[in-house]
C-alpha cells in the first residue's frame, strides 16, 4: 500500500513539473504578443456581451480581464474572438485563442 501511494505521488509531481514547463511557453508567447486572446461565446446572455458602446462585459469576460492582469498587469490588454459553441474547442486546440 505505501509504496503504490509513493509511486502515485511521484507520477503526480511528474504530471505537474511537465505541465509547468508547457505552460510556460504559451505563457512566453502570450506576453511577446502583448495581449491575451480570449474566444467569448455567442449569444450567451451573462457571459459575453459587446455593449452599446462595444465594450465587452459578462462572466467570462470578466474572467479574461482577471487572467490578463495577472499576466500584464493590465486588464484591458485582451483580444476578444466571438466563437459559437462549434468553433470554440477548435479555436483553442488551434491556438487562435490563449483561452475559452
Amino acid at each position: 500500500m505505501r509504496k503504490s501511494i509513493l509511486t502515485a505521488t511521484a507520477a503526480l509531481a511528474a504530471m505537474l513539473a511537465s505541465g509547468s514547463a508547457l505552460a510556460g511557453k504559451d505563457l512566453d508567447s502570450i506576453k511577446s504578443r502583448g495581449a491575451l486572446t480570449c474566444g467569448v461565446p455567442t449569444g450567451t446572455a451573462g457571459f459575453a456581451v459587446a455593449d452599446s458602446q462595444g465594450k465587452w462585459v459578462g462572466l467570462d469576460v470578466d474572467v479574461c480581464r482577471a487572467v490578463a492582469a495577472a499576466i500584464f498587469g493590465d486588464s484591458e490588454k485582451v483580444k476578444y474572438v466571438p466563437l459559437t459553441a462549434q468553433q470554440r474547442f477548435t479555436a483553442l486546440q488551434s491556438g487562435e485563442v490563449d483561452i475559452l
